[in-house]
């Protein structure tokens, strides 16, 4: 069984900043991309920033040179680093894995989803 957790999400005013943590745990033999979406309401899920195990990393255009994604492999976590915050980075922000199992080479995985609003 794997299980991602995500945390850090919250209220901010416009112009902040958020870190976002995710942790996978579980039966992993290895975890090839992570990456962040989102989603708000009335919209459908979108993909915010990835970062491949080759170390390949993208961004959708609208969080360019605000977001940056990391990760720590020893630690299974990834990260979602928000700056600059916009009201219209309001959404549920989901951890994304596909991981490696005893029985997958890469299985999709999500975390539960955190709650991110920007509002003053």
């Amino acid at each position: 069984q794997v299980q991602l957790v995500e945390s850090g999400g919250g209220l901010v005013q416009p112009g902040g900043s958020l870190r976002l943590s995710c942790v996978a745990s579980g039966s992993i033999r290895a975890i090839n991309t992570m990456a962040w979406y989102r989603q708000a309401p009335g919209n459908e899920r979108e993909l915010v920033a990835t970062s491949s195990s080759g170390g390949i990393i993208d961004y959708r255009d609208s969080v360019k040179g605000r977001f940056t994604i990391s990760r720590d492999n020893a630690k299974k976590m990834v990260y979602l680093q928000m700056n600059s915050l916009k009201p219209e980075d309001t959404a549920v922000y989901y951890c994304f894995a596909g991981i490696a199992t005893m029985t997958s080479q890469n299985e999709p995985y999500w975390g539960q989803g955190t709650q991110v609003t920007v509002s003053s």
